[in-house]
């Protein structure tokens, strides 16, 4: 009998007002790797797994009012720089979050075309 549990995140959609936009920046600016498009409001990229499918509101969500997809990174400060380079609107620069027993978490924000949000994290060793 299959597990009746989750598994983990396989997909997650992102409302966007202009996919060819989006798919610009999740591309271009934070790097994730093109996968396919399945028509014009519909573009699919790979975050290490998961995909990221870039979609116009197709019945509910709203553009730039999603949740916050956090990416991790292994050197935030040089990868936060290196997004601002490239076209990305800085919302927070890297700073420490939280001290765990093992490690300090490190975030810093951005926002994409449409005005969601988007993370960025480190695991600090």
């Amino acid at each position: 009998m299959a597990s009746q549990q989750v598994q983990g995140i396989r997909q997650v959609a992102i409302t966007v007002a202009d996919v060819d936009a989006a798919l610009g920046f999740y591309r271009d600016v934070l790097g994730l790797p093109f996968l396919f498009r399945a028509g014009p409001e519909l573009a699919f990229l790979d975050a290490d797994g998961v995909r990221i499918m870039l979609t116009t509101p197709q019945g509910s969500g709203a553009v730039g009012a999603n949740s916050i997809l956090y990416f991790r990174v292994d050197d935030i400060i040089a990868a936060h720089a290196a997004m601002l380079v490239r076209g990305a609107t800085g919302e927070r620069d890297p700073q420490l979050a939280a001290r765990m027993p093992d490690h300090e978490l490190w975030t810093a924000f951005l926002r994409d075309p449409d005005g969601n949000l988007v993370g960025l994290m480190e695991e600090v060793r």
